[in-house]
């Protein structure tokens, strides 16, 4: 099957996607950059490696982009939070997950470790959860409310999974979200475009990694 998306057509797509949610993507917000930090959800090889059962192919497209979100964060020294989807290996905290879905990510295998490209500083807070929402059953929210962040800018895979589920999530807690187009991916465009929408209309102000990067000068 061939991706919906690769870095090289990443833009024009970010484009179309933008065009097709606009008339519900109303709430303009400015990042407030000085409490603003980057969560970076379940960039693992796990769901990075095209042989794997769990291959997101939109997670290849954007891992040059969150990268320079990365970056950026790192050099206005605002924080980087990483999550990663892991299980034990006897599935004591898989519960349904163990027979909704046929591959788990066994924490602590070198396949649940974040990308190399994209790898974590010592000292960056990584986030281990077993839902998909990255506040669930975490310390996410104490860490945050600590660091003293009101916006968050949530990227990675997958956009209609664990993506939407973190940012609903961040919502609820009253947390200004920007989500970019470009900076998460999934399956397919169907899914991933049908969340743009939802999030959109009523949690997020779906924007793109350039406007994100320009707000954090």
């Amino acid at each position: 099957m061939e991706p919906y998306v690769t870095y090289d057509t990443l833009e024009i797509k970010s484009k179309f996607w933008l065009e097709k949610i606009s008339e519900f993507n109303q709430h303009k917000m400015h990042l407030n950059k000085d409490k603003a930090a980057l969560l970076v959800i379940d960039m693992q090889k796990f769901f990075l490696d095209p042989a794997s059962p769990t291959f997101t192919c939109g997670g290849l497209a954007i891992l040059p982009r969150i990268k320079e979100l990365i970056n950026k964060f790192r050099e206005t020294e605002r924080p980087v939070i990483y999550s990663c989807h892991v299980h034990h290996p006897d599935a004591l905290d898989a519960g349904i997950m163990s027979w909704w879905w046929k591959g788990m990510c066994i924490e602590g295998s070198p396949e649940s470790k974040i990308h190399d490209n994209i790898a974590p500083l010592p000292g960056e807070k990584i986030i281990y959860k077993h839902r998909y929402s990255s506040f669930y059953n975490t310390d996410l929210e104490t860490v945050l409310r600590c660091l003293k962040v009101e916006d968050l800018v949530i990227t990675g895979i997958m956009t209609n999974m664990c993506c939407e589920s973190t940012a609903r999530d961040a919502y609820y807690r009253d947390y200004r979200i920007f989500f970019p187009a470009d900076g998460t991916g999934s399956i397919n465009e169907e899914m991933h475009l049908a969340s743009l929408l939802n999030l959109a209309f009523g949690f997020a102000n779906v924007t793109t990694v350039d406007s994100v990067l320009k707000q954090l000068i």
